[in-house]
């Protein structure tokens, strides 16, 4: 027991020595730190004596550490930044206001640019005037919405409205581009209608072999010449030729063409002077002529013709002439006329009479022959009034108005149209001399714009020879009048009105075109085509423009004449004739 009563007061003897040891190590410690604080409340202490001698301490200013340091400059950087960001955020704002201002100034001017071109487009379809009122008020009222979208998509905007500005710039574009092409047609019709005028277009051939280059070269030359047909332009190009050189010259005088294009291929005269629209008929006797002759001047001899269609109505039944000149001269050229063609047409039973009349029919030609007969051909060379005037007399009817094509614009027109659905009679294989041969199936034939040409003018490889070419020239005029009146019109109409301008020519007036298209486009009417040749009988015979050769021509056959006659005045009455073509639907 002792024991454990020694050992329990040493170990509290233990615990006591061991807290009053902590006790002083606590207080140890305690001063040490009291010590430090003193020392560095002396460092941080200034002391400084007054006027009465007694010294006072001023607490000096601590030096931060480096993260307060840092905490102060985050703080004064982050209120600078406060600041600098508002006063960047105000001029921001400031400067977004300007921009809208300045955007939706922009949009205004394209607005008014829009409602500028909007009223030129509708000014010029005025101008244009082939558009029914009902058509222009429509055309009115889309425009009118589409400047409403452009102003609500810019004054509305809240943002800088680029969408309403693009779709304002492509109307802008559209707009412009369609008085364009409205001007464009303008311009083209312009161009084509109110013909009053023909070209007589002179020559002067010497031989191939001939030394003479100019025409100053022959002023002793002796020329050959006729007056039998043309002699009002022979004299006057004789004249010239005077007046050119600068002293009269040896005239030798001939009874016919032929005779005269003899006489300088054989060396008798030195020189020949002959309307170029004569060429076919020499070539019909002397097929070499065009090779061995070689032309050293050219003189044009416009002549006026009285248009007397101006006042005729085109609201009632009409016929026109449609020639094909067999050239690829000017348009208003006297040349033989290789494709004759009457269209008489009902604008109120929507019926249209095609009439073809053989290029070799032997008739007179009225004012020129003196009464004896000529191919109907040959009347082109005199002016296209010769044709309509032979045509008249042949079908006792009135024919006030003419269109004009030659070989270059029925190529250019074709193309233009995409090409053309033609159906074929029969099958055959077109020549050289029709200008490209090309295989014809029986049925439908796609062609372009010389196959086309080449099934027109096709005709030795035909059993019925010239009457079928007259058939064929009336598919392609039944082609070219479903075609156009068809979609593809639109899409190729700027090149088909190019094509036209410099290749056709009528005496329509503006006004009366403006007329049918508004009373078509009002009506939206299907027209029936009914086609029908004159028949005649092949043989040869004495020509008034050939004077003594022989040419071979085509003798009318009076029933066929009588019959087509009877159709004139049935379509003039307002028949609608069976086994018609319907077009337009």
């Amino acid at each position: 027991m002792g024991q454990k009563r020694n050992r329990a007061g040493n170990n509290s003897q233990n615990r006591n020595e061991r807290n009053i040891s902590n006790s002083r190590e606590v207080s140890r410690r305690t001063k040490g730190k009291n010590r430090y604080s003193f020392e560095e409340d002396r460092r941080t202490t200034a002391r400084y004596y007054d006027d009465d001698g007694y010294y006072q301490t001023e607490p000096k200013r601590r030096k931060k550490s480096a993260s307060a340091k840092n905490r102060d400059d985050y703080t004064k950087k982050s209120k600078n930044r406060s600041s600098e960001y508002g006063s960047k955020g105000r001029k921001r704002k400031r400067r977004g206001r300007r921009k809208n201002v300045v955007s939706k100034t922009i949009g205004i001017i394209l607005a008014i640019i829009q409602f500028v071109l909007s009223v030129v487009l509708t000014v010029n379809v005025l101008f244009f005037d082939m558009l029914t009122v009902t058509y222009i008020m429509v055309l009115a009222g889309v425009l009118l919405i589409l400047l409403g979208i452009t102003l609500l998509s810019q004054i509305g905007a809240k943002e800088k409205g680029i969408g309403g500005k693009i779709f304002c710039i492509l109307l802008c574009i559209i707009l412009a581009m369609g008085s364009f092409y409205i001007g464009k047609i303008n311009n083209a019709f312009q161009k084509i209608t109110g013909s009053n005028t023909m070209t007589s277009s002179m020559v002067v051939a010497v031989r191939q072999d001939d030394s003479a280059q100019k025409l100053v070269d022959t002023s002793d030359y002796t020329y050959g010449v006729q007056y039998a047909t043309n002699a009002d332009q022979t004299k006057s190009t004789v004249k010239q030729i005077e007046k050119e050189i600068g002293n009269e010259i040896t005239v030798r005088e001939y009874a016919g063409m032929i005779e005269a294009a003899q006489a300088l291929l054989s060396g008798e005269v030195d020189a020949l002077v002959y309307n170029s629209g004569q060429t076919g008929i020499i070539k019909d006797q002397i097929p070499d002529f065009e090779n061995e002759v070689r032309v050293i001047y050219k003189h044009s001899i416009v002549v006026q013709i009285e248009n007397t269609a101006a006042d005729a109505s085109v609201t009632e039944p009409f016929a026109v002439y449609l020639s094909g000149m067999d050239t690829y001269n000017d348009i208003t050229s006297g040349d033989r006329s290789d494709v004759n063609i009457i269209a008489v047409v009902n604008p109120k039973s929507h019926q249209i009479l095609l009439v073809t009349t053989p290029r070799d029919y032997y008739v007179p030609i009225p004012g020129i022959s003196n009464g004896q007969e000529d191919k109907l051909t040959h009347a082109g060379i005199y002016g296209i009034e010769a044709s309509m005037d032979t045509l008249e007399e042949l079908y006792e009817m009135d024919i006030p108005f003419f269109g004009r094509v030659n070989f270059t614009s029925m190529i250019n027109i074709v193309d233009a149209l995409g090409g053309l659905d033609v159906e074929s009679d029969e099958e055959f294989d077109t020549g050289e001399e029709s200008g490209k041969v090309v295989h014809i199936n029986e049925g439908m034939n796609h062609l372009n714009g010389r196959e086309t040409l080449a099934f027109c003018r096709e005709r030795h490889a035909l059993a019925d020879g010239d009457n079928a070419r007259g058939r064929h020239q009336q598919a392609v005029i039944t082609a070219i009048i479903k075609k156009m009146m068809s979609p593809s019109m639109l899409r190729g109409a700027s090149d088909i009105i190019a094509s036209v301008s410099d290749g056709v020519d009528t005496n329509f007036s503006m006004n009366q075109i403006q007329s049918l298209i508004k009373t078509q486009l009002r009506t939206n009417a299907e027209w029936n085509i009914y086609s029908v040749s004159a028949e005649g009988v092949g043989d040869k015979q004495y020509c008034y423009s050939s004077g003594d050769a022989l040419l071979y021509v085509c003798i009318p056959d009076e029933t066929s004449v009588s019959n087509i006659i009877d159709l004139v005045n049935r379509v003039e009455a307002g028949d609608v004739l069976e086994e018609s073509t319907v077009v337009g639907q």
